[in-house]
C-alpha cells in the first residue's frame, strides 16, 4: 500500500495535524503495522515539498508545535488519478484495493466503480493466465495456477465488498 496516497486521501476528506493522520491511518489501514510518528511526519515533510500539501497553520502543543497540513489542488488530482487507476492484480491486493475502497467512501466518491475497475483488470489477467496454462510448460501452468487462485479469492472479496459497500461507508464516514 502507498502511504503517501493514502494519507493525502486522509487529508482530502479533512485538514488534520499530523497525529490526526497517523490515528486514523492506523485505525484503518494500519491494522497489524502501524505507521511510525517519523514516517507520518517525513511523508508529510516530502508531499509538502511536491507541492501536494500546505501547512494552514501551526499552533503550540503539549510537545513541538502543531501543524496542520492541508491538500492542495495538485494533491486532490492526484488523488483522484490514483483512485481511479487499477492495482495491478497481484496476491496481497487486498491492503491497497481495501484504502481505496475506504478513502472512495470518505471522500463520497464511487466506491462501486472502482471496484468494477478492479474486477475488470483481475478478469483479464485471468484470461491471460488461462492461456498460460493451456500453451505453457507444467511449470508455467502450476504458477498461473498459483496466481488463479489468488485473482479468484481477490474476486469473491470485492463480489463481498461490493454487497457490503452500505455498511462500509456508514462506518467510515461518521
Amino acid at each position: 500500500m502507498t502511504v503517501p496516497m493514502t494519507l493525502l486521501g486522509l487529508l482530502e476528506r479533512e485538514p488534520s495535524h499530523g497525529y490526526d493522520l497517523k490515528r486514523d491511518y492506523d485505525a484503518y489501514f494500519g491494522r497489524g503495522k502501524p505507521l511510525s510518528y517519523g514516517q507520518v511526519y517525513n511523508t508529510l515533510s516530502r508531499l509538502a515539498r511536491d507541492g501536494k500539501v500546505v501547512m494552514s497553520e501551526v499552533g503550540p502543543g503539549e510537545g513541538p508545535d502543531r501543524k496542520r497540513y492541508v491538500i492542495t489542488e495538485r494533491g486532490a488530482t492526484e488523488v483522484d488519478t490514483w483512485l481511479a487507476e487499477p492495482v495491478e492484480p497481484e496476491p496481497h491486493l487486498q491492503t491497497t484495493l481495501f484504502a481505496k475502497v475506504t478513502l472512495a467512501l470518505m471522500l463520497g466518491r464511487p466506491a462501486e466503480a472502482y471496484l468494477d475497475t478492479q474486477r475488470a483488470a483481475h478478469l483479464k489477467r485471468m484470461r491471460e493466465l488461462t492461456e498460460i496454462k493451456r500453451h505453457g510448460a507444467l511449470v508455467d501452468a502450476l504458477l498461473a495456477d498459483h496466481g488463479l487462485f489468488h485473482l479468484e479469492a481477490d474476486l469473491r472479496w470485492i463480489e463481498l465488498t461490493a454487497a457490503r459497500l452500505d455498511a462500509l461507508a456508514a462506518e467510515v464516514r461518521r
